[in-house]
Order: structure tokens, then C-alpha cells, then sequence
């Protein structure tokens, strides 16, 4: 298999993946895999995604709506966010502050990220703020697809979730 085949198989295998992981996989040095990802980028052969100061590779047949939800599911608090939410009910913020583990504003940040890439939106009921994920087959889906890569490094059993899917 020659490095571009190589390099493409691990993108589409592990969407959302980093440069640096890429390099990890392929044992290739930076140099050497720049010049591959570059030729890759010129011929419309891989999506990348610069953002926030990090750079994803993304095979061609994920969408703009998928390559946003799996680079959330690749951070470690919201992914532990949407899982959380994907148990089923509608959460208030301090019960996912209790189910994640994390201080409250970390919490806050990162759902206030996940609500503006409209992968989790915010009700109210019975007067009190609640937070529920916008499309519960697409995170589903998602994971399913994509699992373990996603959820390799998760430190939380959420086993149980998934055994009820």
C-alpha cells in the first residue's frame, strides 16, 4: 500500500483524526507527512478542517454536520456531556455537572459549545432550564459507526448505555 492509500484508509477509518496522530500511526516523519497531506488536500482527496488552533482530516463522505458532532465526541468533556444526555431524559445543568465530573464553569463552556454547534439544545420546563441532545439517531449513529475510535479513551464505564442502545 503506498503512503497516500495509507494515509487516506486512516482518515476514513478514524475521521476527525489530528496531524499528530496521523504521524503516530504511520510512524511518518512531520515533514514527510505534510508533504502527503498537502498532495492529498490539492487533489480533493481528504476534508481538513483548521479550527481553534487544531487542524482534522475528514474523509470525503462525512458531512458538515458529522464532522462537527465527531470532533465534539473526540473531546473528552463533551464527549462525557453527550453521552451523558444520550441516557435519555432531558438534564438540568447541575446533574451533568454531577454525571461529567468536572468543575461547573468547564462544564459551562463546553455545553455552551455544544448548544452553539446545535448538537444539544436547552428548554425549559417546569421552569427550570434543561438540556437535551437536538438529534439523538444522528449521536447514535455516530458512535456506532465510529466506536471505539471515539471512545477508546474515554475514562468513564458508560457501557451500560450502550448495551441499552
Amino acid at each position: 500500500m503506498d503512503r497516500i492509500t495509507e494515509i487516506i484508509s486512516i482518515i476514513e477509518k478514524n475521521p476527525g483524526i489530528k496531524f499528530r496522530e496521523i504521524m503516530r500511526e504511520t510512524g511518518l516523519k512531520n515533514g514527510v507527512l505534510s508533504y502527503h497531506t498537502k498532495k492529498l488536500e490539492e487533489i480533493g482527496s481528504v476534508k481538513i478542517d483548521r479550527k481553534s488552533g487544531e487542524t482534522r482530516f475528514y474523509p470525503l463522505f462525512v458531512t458538515e454536520e458529522e464532522s462537527i458532532l465527531i470532533t465534539s465526541l473526540r473531546r473528552d468533556t463533551q464527549r462525557y456531556i453527550l453521552l451523558s444526555l444520550l441516557e435519555g431524559k432531558p438534564l438540568a445543568f447541575n446533574e451533568i455537572v454531577k454525571k461529567v465530573k468536572k468543575a461547573p464553569s468547564t462544564v459551562s463552556t463546553f455545553l455552551a459549545n455544544l448548544v452553539e454547534n446545535e448538537i444539544v439544545e436547552i428548554k425549559i420546563i417546569e421552569l427550570k432550564k434543561v438540556y437535551f441532545l437536538k438529534n439523538v439517531d444522528m449521536v447514535r449513529e455516530i458512535i456506532e459507526k465510529y466506536n471505539p475510535v471515539l471512545l477508546e479513551r474515554t475514562a468513564y464505564n458508560f457501557a451500560d448505555t450502550f448495551s441499552s442502545l
